[in-house]
């Protein structure tokens, strides 16, 4: 339990950093303005996919993605 614990939070912290650099570098490209806003709300979905995915993974629930 401790483990997966362990893997999760690896993950997490991983995602974080990721999703992190590219936050910045969409702050860094200048997009016009619809593109812009499309490009972050489809990173913030994918994100919340993941993570709940993983989070299922966790649990046992979901099949999602497989952390191993």
């Amino acid at each position: 339990m401790e483990a997966a614990m362990i893997d999760v939070l690896i993950y997490l912290v991983v995602l974080v950093i990721v999703v992190a650099l590219v936050w910045w570098l969409l702050d860094q490209l200048p997009l016009p303005e619809p593109i812009g806003r499309i490009v972050r709300i489809v990173l913030i979905v994918v994100v919340v996919l993941i993570v709940i995915g993983v989070l299922l993974q966790f649990t046992g629930h979901g099949n999602l993605l497989r952390l191993r």
